[in-house]
């Protein structure tokens, strides 16, 4: 392989990494040639505690196993996956032992190189944030988990007189390795495993009408939610056991095995979008998506950001597009002009959850003829039955590529915003704060990168529309009502609750539009626009880090209503009964939208900015 041919690889592999992806093209290319390349073999160490570190290493295929100074497990990484940053934030040297677990192929990018970039790039600055800051070390692994998110809720239970035969059937029945015995109300009188049918009950000689109280396990060991899994860990490790109930007082609130445990480290955002990349239909990388909340509850429950959250909830669409444009053109054969796939909304922003329908679109080469039209009229079905397929349910304002008026040549698109900025009735309003956050998925990123320029710069000149998206960034206000109270949604289903999506997060998304607009900002992340627009001087200091602080609160609170509501075995959505949070909560959450609404305030009175 030329010189040339590695770096145009690791290229491509580095635009589809984060927090690389948030790199200037040109910054790209650059590091893309300086990248080490090494293959190191299954169980080979890669560096040990006290090393003095020559780099920041990325697994480009191939797992490796972190543990501790004493050799303790912390977390196994997969392809994309980035590790030794810890170290090169402090003092150089590496706090943790690295093996490779399987034949692994490493990119290493020299510490002056990865310093460097941590100065001039906010974004990556903040991916690594969590390992210079101190209390967010590892967050994702297993040791700082909490119990109350690893283990399997409503276990099944029998009482202590049901017979060994009626447990056996039991356990062969729903396919689980241990059943909890308890006492009315829930209280744990003990466990039995397939273990002590085998050892016990079998090897004994036990009758099948022996009651499973002669061969459990009383009065067992067990863990309060809170635990950590580091807790469970050592419990396991120590007593030789693999079963651990979990309770509250003395009463079963669930079960963790070591299946969780193993299912735990499978859960990643990492190892879902190989097996994404590796799947041939819609159907098995829905096995895959179907994960999903799981691992936002994971990723709250491990304390990320919500931008870090969001960001790798968003990667796993943005995946499984690539994946499905693939086998398209697989399925269709090669398309006749160069096409771009854009997603807007959430998706285009990278700040997805729970809840996301999806909201895409497709620039064709202007070289298009009507002849080949069918070929993407075809593609974009194809795609958009797939993301739907995959629980991305289809826009139920039909802003997809399948419909016509979003799959157009370049001219096309150069005069729907042309029309847009011109004319700027409640439509355009409304197309123009949806297009305005669009983002390259796959295809032909050249198609998009003049039609970005050429809108921005002709919408700040216009006034007159900027006054327009002002104004209709006004529209969704914070949920403020009288007497430091809430003004919560008054009828239906959520009567009486607060929507945390309109309006929580969506009057900070609309300012950090109207801002990006102002400014000629081309992120369309919300938190970037606003990071950006401080840079500038678009917003003040003062005001930036209020909008900031702001909307991390309400796009966590957001979040972590989400996770528990999967936690709870429930549906995740975007509202929220003020009562679930605490005194000190509300009051905080309260001046939080306090925040948005001045924010609000001065943008509609031409201040645009917070002193």
């Amino acid at each position: 392989m030329t010189e040339l041919d590695r770096d145009t690889r690791i290229l491509r592999f580095l635009e589809h990494v984060h927090p690389y992806d948030s790199l200037k093209r040109e910054v790209l290319t650059r590091i893309a040639s300086v990248f080490i390349e090494r293959t190191v073999h299954p169980g080979v160490m890669i560096y040990t505690a006290g090393d003095l570190l020559e780099g920041l290493y990325l697994i480009e295929h191939g797992t490796v196993e972190i543990t501790d100074e004493k050799g303790a497990p912390v977390s196994i990484l997969h392809g994309r996956n980035s590790f030794g940053e810890r170290g090169l934030t402090r003092d150089g040297l590496a706090v943790t032992h690295a093996k490779a677990t399987e034949e692994t192929r490493l990119l290493m990018l020299p510490a002056d190189e990865f310093h460097d970039i941590l100065q001039s790039s906010k974004s990556f600055a903040r991916f690594f944030d969590r390992t210079r800051s101190p209390g967010r070390e590892q967050r994702g692994d297993l040791t700082t988990q909490r119990v109350a998110d690893l283990m399997a809720r409503n276990p099944i239970s029998i009482s202590p007189e049901t017979s060994i035969q009626m447990a056996a059937g039991m356990m062969r029945d729903t396919h689980v390795s241990c059943l909890a015995v308890t006492h009315p109300e829930h209280v744990l009188a003990g466990i039995v495993t397939l273990r002590d049918m085998t050892t016990k009950a079998v090897a004994g000689g036990l009758g099948g009408e022996t009651p499973v109280s002669q061969i459990m396990t009383s009065e067992p060991v067990s863990l309060a939610p809170s635990a950590l899994g580091s807790d469970l860990l050592h419990v396991m490790l120590e007593r030789k056991i693999g079963h651990v109930p979990v309770t509250e007082g003395n009463r079963l609130v669930g079960v963790l095995t070591q299946t969780d445990l193993i299912r735990f480290q499978a859960i990643s955002s990492a190892s879902m979008v190989q097996e994404i990349a590796e799947a041939y239909t819609a159907e098995e990388m829905a096995k895959v998506t179907v994960r999903l909340p799981k691992l936002l509850m994971q990723l709250v429950g491990a304390g990320n950001r919500h931008e870090v959250v969001t960001r790798l909830i968003t990667d796993i669409a943005d995946s499984v597009t690539r994946r499905l444009l693939a086998l398209a053109e697989g399925e269709l054969g090669a398309p006749p002009v160069p096409y771009l796939w854009l997603a807007c909304g959430s998706q285009g922003r990278q700040e997805q959850t729970g809840v996301s329908d999806q909201d895409n679109c497709m620039i064709l080469d202007d070289a298009v003829t009507e002849a080949d039209m069918p070929y993407f009229c075809a593609l974009a079905k194809f795609v958009c039955d797939g993301l739907d397929t995959c629980g991305y349910f289809y826009c139920p304002g039909d802003m997809m590529a399948t419909a016509e008026r979003w799959c157009q040549p370049l001219k096309v698109w150069k005069r729907y915003f042309a029309g847009w900025i011109d004319k700027p009735d409640p439509e355009a309003q409304m197309l123009a704060s949806v297009m305005f956050d669009l983002r390259p998925i796959g295809g032909t990123h050249a198609l998009f990168d003049n039609l970005q320029d050429e809108t921005l710069a002709a919408a700040r000149k216009n006034t007159i529309f900027v006054g327009h998206m002002i104004v209709n960034s006004l529209k969704h206000t914070p949920p403020l009502g009288l007497f430091r109270g809430f003004a919560t949604v008054r009828s239906g289903e959520h009567k009486n609750e607060l929507d945390m999506k309109m309006n929580g997060v969506v009057p900070v998304v609309d300012l950090g539009r109207v801002y990006a607009l102002q400014g000629g900002i081309t992120e369309v992340n919300t938190r970037a626009r606003l990071e950006a627009a401080e840079a500038l001087g678009t917003i003040s200091h003062s005001g930036a880090h209020d909008l900031l602080d702001a909307y991390d609160l309400i796009a966590e609170t957001r979040l972590k209503r989400q996770a528990d509501e999967i936690r709870a075995g429930r549906k995740p959505d975007n509202y929220m009964p003020p009562s679930d949070l605490s005194d000190l909560e509300r009051s905080h959450l309260r001046d939080a939208f306090v925040v948005v609404r001045t924010m609000q305030s001065a943008v509609g009175q031409g201040k645009g900015m917070l002193s």
